[in-house]
């Protein structure tokens, strides 16, 4: 690809750039001191359901190198990382006894950040569900919701004031979804009732999570939430095809948006969805429960998508025009009449379009929804097949241009008015990419799987060049820095 966006955007100083990463995509060790199985471990043990039968058993080994990770964020002049804790380490099956062996990690790994100057973000739950729970009804019991106060609770005591954001969830809409609704990713269940009723005990979990925590350390602990929010057009003016857009929002953001920032489910999600559930998980006072104070939304976007009214084709397992690996069910409950169109290239090993300006309109229409409440990009990246150079470089030409028009997109919705507080790209180093196993690289770090050796790719010196200066520097400049 090239780009389209000129170079030299300068950002504000007090602007926090960083990296993500998942648990179970880059930390292995999932038989070591006292961790139980996840969902993803009996998802991607399960023949089938991951390409090539990956499994995230050694993953990046970053339980093992941890301390070497952290010294690499450091010379990249990371100013935060953006983690997520493995509940199955830390509470093997989800309720009672806690692992002391595996909140240790963690708190080695907070101590590190602080000491190599790095803020920690903190994410509580990145898909990898404790099995144990799973076996009970995971997020369709409310019991899960319950349970998962606890844990945060007990996060909060044993983290405190180190960590400078709490993130409660990592896009809800994939562990709903995806998870329960078409069941390509863990726990594999393909259940439409299901899924709705994930959606609702999803939310309660962060409002009693959120709560958790603020009762541990008080009313101003910074508290957040990270949605992966859908930007999709209509094919057309018809009022099919806008209806077909409207039921996308609704089922791929409202029923996220509204309850967290309003207090309340959209209407339309209740008429759309009537022939598979009547809501009746939801319980008097949950809403007041799930709406609290947030001190940062945070987004992960990556793509656009394009809708028509129409019949969607059965899946067969590949890759989907919405983005995702298809299955006999839709991930879109209660938007059956609605067919995804592919998108004009290019695209990202993922198969998912390059749009810059989807992340402006995004950004700009939640600032203009949701005025007083701070944003932060905490995923944007691409997937791309890398090669390791005869120089012994990466030279992530594409990467560099993904990232460069981007960012340079967050800077044009702040010059609109948009309140955005900081940028974590996605991912510091090659990991498990779930489905896909380890066929898409996603890190602006190489992970050689073998021998599990780091390379910094352009992207990397690109990004820590971007960091120092505060300005956005050319693709061009990535292969001499």
């Amino acid at each position: 690809m090239t780009t389209t966006r000129p170079s030299g955007r300068q950002f504000p100083a007090d602007f926090l750039w960083g990296s993500a990463t998942a648990s179970y995509q880059i930390e292995g060790a999932v038989a070591e001191d006292g961790r139980a199985p996840s969902i993803w471990d009996t998802f991607s043990a399960t023949p089938g359901k991951v390409l090539n039968g990956d499994t995230g058993e050694v993953a990046a080994d970053h339980y093992h190198r941890m301390p070497q990770d952290v010294a690499l964020m450091k010379d990249l002049g990371l100013q935060a990382y953006r983690f997520s804790v493995s509940w199955s380490r830390v509470q093997p099956t989800g309720s009672g006894e806690f692992n002391q062996a595996g909140l240790d990690f963690y708190v080695r790994l907070v101590d590190e950040l602080l000491a190599a100057g790095i803020k920690p973000v903190v994410t509580l739950y990145h898909w990898d569900l404790p099995q144990a729970l799973e076996d009970e009804g995971g997020w369709t019991n409310r019991r899960t919701a319950l349970l998962f106060a606890d844990y945060a609770r007990k996060l909060a005591e044993v983290l405190g004031t180190k960590i400078h954001l709490w993130t409660t969830l990592n896009e809800p809409w994939c562990s709903a979804f995806l998870g329960y609704g078409s069941g390509v990713h863990a726990p594999g269940v393909a259940d439409e009732a299901s899924a709705l009723a994930a959606v609702h005990h999803l939310n309660l979990a962060h409002g009693l999570a959120g709560r958790a925590i603020r009762e541990v350390l008080g009313e101003e602990t910074p508290v957040s939430i990270t949605l992966n929010l859908h930007v999709t057009r209509a094919d057309s003016d018809s009022p099919q095809d806008v209806e077909a857009k409207r039921r996308i929002d609704t089922i791929a953001n409202e029923v996220f948006l509204q309850p967290l920032l309003e207090g309340r489910y959209p209407e339309q999600v209740y008429a759309d969805t009537a022939h598979l559930s009547d809501w009746s998980f939801v319980q008097d006072g949950d809403l007041d429960l799930i709406r609290i104070p947030i001190d940062l939304l945070g987004v992960n976007y990556y793509a656009t998508g394009r809708v028509k009214h129409g019949t969607p084709p059965v899946g067969d397992g590949t890759p989907g025009p919405d983005g995702h690996r298809s299955s006999e069910k839709s991930p879109w409950t209660g938007a059956d009449q609605v067919e995804w169109l592919p998108l004009p290239g290019p695209h990202t090993a993922m198969g998912w379009n390059i749009e810059s300006d989807g992340l402006v309109e995004l950004l700009l229409g939640l600032a203009e929804r949701y005025p007083d409440v701070p944003l932060a990009i905490t995923e944007n990246g691409a997937a791309f097949y890398d090669t390791v150079s005869p120089d012994g470089r990466v030279h992530d030409a594409d990467r560099v241009d993904y990232l460069h028009d981007h960012i340079d997109a967050v800077g044009e919705a702040m010059d609109k008015g948009a309140d955005v507080r900081g940028y974590f790209v996605w991912s510091l180093l090659d990991n498990f990419e779930w489905a896909y196993g380890y066929d898409r690289r996603f890190g602006i770090v190489r992970v050689d799987y073998d021998t599990l050796e780091r390379t910094v790719k352009d992207s990397a010196h690109w990004y820590r060049e971007l960091v120092r200066t505060r300005t956005v520097p050319t693709p061009e400049s990535a292969a001499a820095l």
